[in-house]
C-alpha cells in the first residue's frame, strides 16, 4: 500500500473523492489557490476565511461532492491542530514569560555590553545572534516588537547606520521563523510531509547560520549604503523591563530559551547513533526530546527561572500566561484552515497528479517544492499560508525519500516562503513604519534581505542533499 493510499484510508476514504483527471485537477488546483488569492490580496478576507473558502471552492472544482470536501477540510484541519496546536500554544506561552519577566532585556543587554567593547565592529554580529536566540521562542511579529527598541536605541546612542543594525536583526527573526521548529510553518511542513522533526531542526541549523550570516551582518553593509537613514526618534517606545525590580539573569534565560532545542536535538542525535528502540537511553530521549514535552519542560523550567526570578508573584505568571494564549487564536485557525486544504488537495487526488507529472520533468524535487512555495508567497504575502499550502502539495513527493531528504524537503518550503516581501506582506508594512523608511526603501532593504534569505537557504539545502 502506498503513502497516498493509507492517507486516503486515514481519512476515512479508500479511493479519491473525485474521480477527475489530471487537466481537471491542474485547473481545480489553479483556481482553488486563485480563490485564496483573490479573497486575500483583493477582498482583504481573514486567511482562515480564505483558505476555508479556497478549500470547498477547490473540491467543487475538482468534481468533489460537497459533504465529501467539507468531511475532508474538516478532517485536516481537526489533525494539524491535533498535531501542531499544543505546541504552537507552548511556544507562545514561554515567548511571553521571555518578554514580560525581562530575561529578552537580559539577553540583549548582556551581548550588547559585550559587543561594545569591539568598538562597534561586533555590533552587527551581536545583533543576529540576539535575534536568533530571542527568534526561537517567539513568533516574528512579536520578535520584531520586541527587538525594534533595541535596535533603536543602539543606532541612536552608538551613532550607527539604521540598516548596518537593523538588517541582522531582521535577518535573525525571519530566518527562524522560516526554517526553525518550533515555529508554526516549520511545524506544519514537519507534520504534513511526514519529516522528523529532531532531523529538520539539526538540518535546519546548519542552513540556518550561513544563511543568516550572509543575509544579515554581510549584506547589512551594501544596505547601509543603499539606505542611510537615521533611527527615528518616535518610534522609541518603552522596554517591557523597565518597570520591574529585577530580571532574570543571562545564563538561566539562555539557557531555559535553547532548553527544547537541546532536548529535540539530543533525542535526534541518539535515534541516529543508537537506533535501537529497545535501548533504554533511545526510550528516554525519545520521551524528553518529543517536542511536546520538551517545549513543556521548557515552559515549567522558564515559570522559576524566568517569571518567579523576576519577582512574579503566581497570580501575575497566571495571567501572563493567559494573555500569551489570546494572541494565537488566528494563528491556530490560519494553521488548522491550512491543514484543511492540505487534506483537500490530498483527498481529491492531487498528490497523485503531481507524482505522475514530476515524473516526467527534470527539476529535482527540492527545486520543485521551492518554487511552489515562492509562488504562494508572492501571491499571499503569508510566509505561513505559503509553507502550509505548499507542504500539502509536495507532501506526496516524500513518499520513496530517506529521513534526511524529507527534512530538506521542509527546509525547501520554508526557504520559499520567505521569498521577496512585498506590499501585501504585513510585516513589510510593520518594518517600514518601525524603521520610519518609503516603500522604494523598504523593497532594496528588507525585500531584497528576505530574498537573500530564501535564495541563500534553497543553495545550502541542495548543497546538503548531496551529501546527506
Amino acid at each position: 500500500m502506498t503513502r497516498l493510499s493509507v492517507e486516503f484510508l486515514a481519512a476515512g476514504a479508500t479511493q479519491p473523492i473525485t474521480s477527475a483527471g489530471n487537466t481537471q485537477l491542474g485547473i481545480a488546483v489553479l483556481a482553488g489557490i486563485a480563490v485564496i488569492v483573490l479573497l486575500i490580496t483583493r477582498f482583504k478576507l481573514h486567511a482562515f476565511l480564505a483558505l476555508t473558502i479556497g478549500s470547498l471552492a477547490l473540491g467543487a472544482f475538482a468534481g468533489a461532492p460537497l459533504d465529501k470536501a467539507i468531511a475532508s477540510f474538516s478532517g485536516g484541519l481537526g489533525s494539524t491542530v491535533a498535531g501542531v496546536g499544543v505546541l504552537i500554544a507552548l511556544g507562545a506561552i514561554l515567548g511571553r514569560l521571555l518578554a514580560d519577566s525581562g530575561g529578552a532585556d537580559q539577553i540583549v543587554d548582556t551581548i550588547l555590553a559585550r559587543a561594545g567593547k569591539s568598538g562597534g565592529r561586533a555590533m552587527p554580529w551581536a545583533m543576529v545572534a540576539i535575534a536568533s536566540i530571542i527568534g526561537l521562542p517567539l513568533f516574528f511579529e512579536v520578535g520584531i516588537v520586541l527587538l525594534i527598541p533595541v535596535v533603536l536605541l543602539v543606532a541612536k546612542r552608538g551613532n550607527y547606520s539604521l540598516m548596518r543594525i537593523g538588517i541582522p536583526a531582521l535577518a535573525g527573526l525571519s530566518v527562524m521563523h522560516g526554517l526553525i521548529p518550533p515555529h508554526p510553518g516549520p511545524l506544519v511542513a514537519i507534520d504534513a510531509i511526514g519529516a522528523n522533526l529532531g532531523v529538520t531542526l539539526a538540518l535546519g541549523v546548519v542552513v540556518a547560520v550561513p544563511t543568516v550570516i550572509i543575509a544579515g551582518p554581510l549584506f547589512s553593509r551594501y544596505a547601509a549604503r543603499w539606505v542611510d537613514i537615521p533611527a527615528p526618534d518616535k518610534m522609541v517606545p518603552t522596554r517591557p523591563s523597565e518597570d520591574l525590580e529585577r530580571r532574570p539573569s543571562f545564563g538561566a534565560t539562555l539557557a531555559t530559551v535553547l532548553l527544547p532545542v537541546v532536548l529535540m536535538l539530543a533525542k535526534a542525535l541518539v535515534d541516529i547513533v543508537v537506533d535501537d528502540p529497545k535501548n533504554h537511553v533511545q526510550r528516554v530521549t525519545d520521551v524528553i526530546g518529543s517536542p511536546l514535552i520538551a517545549l513543556l519542560a521548557a515552559v515549567l523550567v522558564g515559570i522559576f527561572t524566568l517569571g518567579r526570578a523576576a519577582g512574579f508573584t503566581k497570580e501575575r505568571i497566571s495571567t501572563t500566561v493567559e494573555k500569551s494564549l489570546a494572541p494565537i487564536a488566528g494563528i491556530l485557525l490560519i494553521v488548522g484552515a491550512g491543514g484543511g486544504f492540505k487534506q483537500t488537495l490530498i483527498d481529491v487526488g492531487v498528490g497523485q497528479m503531481i507524482l505522475d507529472l514530476s515524473k516526467d520533468w527534470a527539476i529535482p524535487s527540492l527545486l520543485l517544492a521551492w518554487l511552489i512555495a515562492v509562488a504562494i508567497r508572492l501571491a499571499t504575502g503569508s510566509a505561513t499560508v505559503a509553507t502550509i499550502s505548499a507542504a500539502g502539495l509536495v507532501a506526496p513527493l516524500a513518499a520513496d525519500m530517506s529521513t534526511a531528504h524529507a527534512a530538506l524537503l521542509v527546509l525547501a518550503v520554508g526557504a520559499g516562503s520567505l521569498f521577496f516581501s512585498h506590499v501585501n506582506d504585513a510585516g513589510f508594512w510593520l518594518v517600514k513604519e518601525y524603521f520610519g523608511m518609503n516603500v522604494g526603501q523598504t523593497v532594496k532593504t528588507w525585500s531584497v534581505m528576505e530574498t537573500i534569505i530564501s535564495v541563500v537557504a534553497l543553495g545550502f539545502v541542495l548543497l546538503l542533499s548531496l551529501v546527506v
